[in-house]
């Protein structure tokens, strides 16, 4: 915007009157810097009732224009636009935001703190993160069992089509999957145990160790771990993306509850196919220790067998199946509260998708961690 002529900026004063022309542009600055400092430095800062006149200003860059607004002062260039009408429009929008950059006062630079203190307050933050999640859950949970118990009371309310639909989708589904790895991590297991045990001359004791493990804590342990990753996320997904479509809100405009329209149908879907999936995983992984025993310590099927019938009281089995409608609780209530918490992107549903299985899984390990010390004390 500077003019062709390329006059340098001057300012004087002329009956009262302070007249501005020239070009105030970045190659005058440093002469314009001085001829201002002076200016203000003799005196003083600007009256607000002097009369200007920039009519004759020819150039001007941002460099200029905050001269300008060091000499006339930001309150009044911010309101240029009124006492000097004739100024292009282009320049006066230059001025009033020149003005109005300067006047804003700066962010103060953050205290610097220890790397300690950043540690411990990340600390702090994520366990307060952790006790209000938890607070949420306790309270999902609630809501659960009211909804439960309020519908159980009512069959006519019971949407079994969902239900079916939702054992299909999480359980049948899994079915595969479960038993692959099971059976995978069962031939680890007795291939691990029968290399250890094999320096003490008790190969024959792989059987107990493969039927202990999966019986009380891999058949339903792998499950679960499997369904929180497959369902849970999913769970949050399908209930996510219809918060963000503002379903759930229609759902509510119609009279009809989303914890029992969304939440029990694959509460108890999950409740349902987890202990099958269980059993499903308990089997596959003995199968699996089985074949490593069969063929590579000599341990023939009837001899596998019997060891298992004379040795492996009912109680394991009991204390494994038992854990899974109460794993299976927790990762369809996370699941969908998760969900729930969407907040309407789809970065949202990505986020709060990862969290639920994070949380699910870590949820399921904590909780057979504290039921397997439990039953040791117990005795079962």
């Amino acid at each position: 915007m500077a003019s062709t002529d390329a006059s340098p900026g001057r300012f004087h004063v002329k009956a009262g009157r302070l007249h501005i022309s020239g070009d105030w542009v970045l190659a005058h600055h440093g002469v314009l810097k001085e001829q201002v400092a002076a200016q203000r430095c003799g005196a003083g800062e600007s009256s607000d009732d002097q009369a200007v006149d920039l009519s004759g200003l020819t150039g001007l860059d941002t460099a200029g224009a905050r001269l300008l607004v060091a000499l006339l002062g930001a309150e009044r260039m911010e309101d240029v636009a009124r006492w000097a009408p004739e100024l292009p429009k282009a320049r006066q929008a230059l001025l009033e935001t020149v003005a109005r950059v300067l006047r804003e006062p700066l962010e103060p630079e953050p205290p610097r703190r220890a790397p300690l203190t950043d540690w411990l307050v990340d600390v702090g933050e994520r366990v307060g993160g952790l006790w209000h999640q938890q607070r949420l859950l306790l309270g999902f949970i609630g809501l659960t069992l009211t909804a439960l118990l309020t519908t159980v009371l009512r069959p006519w309310r019971w949407r079994v089509t969902a239900l079916v639909a939702h054992v299909h989708q999480t359980g049948l589904n899994a079915v595969p999957i479960v038993a692959l790895l099971t059976f995978l991590v069962g031939a680890v297991v007795a291939f691990l145990g029968a290399t250890v045990l094999r320096d003490f001359g008790a190969t024959i004791f792989t059987v107990n160790l493969v039927a202990f493990a999966f019986l009380r804590e891999f058949g339903v342990l792998l499950a679960a771990i499997l369904l929180a990753g497959r369902t849970a996320s999913a769970f949050t997904a399908q209930i996510g993306a219809m918060k963000a479509n503002e379903e759930i809100d229609a759902i509510r405009a119609i009279g009809l509850d989303p914890m029992e329209l969304l939440v029990l149908p694959r509460l108890l879907a999950m409740m349902v196919i987890l202990p099958i999936l269980t059993f499903i995983g308990m089997l596959c992984g003995i199968l699996g220790g089985a074949m490593v025993c069969i063929f590579m310590l000599d341990i023939s099927a009837t001899q596998f067998l019997s060891i298992l019938q004379r040795d492996i009281p009912l109680n394991h089995f009991l204390v494994g199946l038992g854990k899974a409608p109460i794993f299976a609780f927790l990762i369809a209530v996370i699941g969908c509260l998760e969900g729930f918490k969407v907040s309407g992107s789809a970065q949202s549903v990505g986020e709060h998708t990862t969290s639920s299985v994070v949380q699910s899984i870590f949820m399921v390990i904590l909780l057979d961690a504290v039921a397997a010390l439990f039953f040791m004390e117990m005795g079962w």
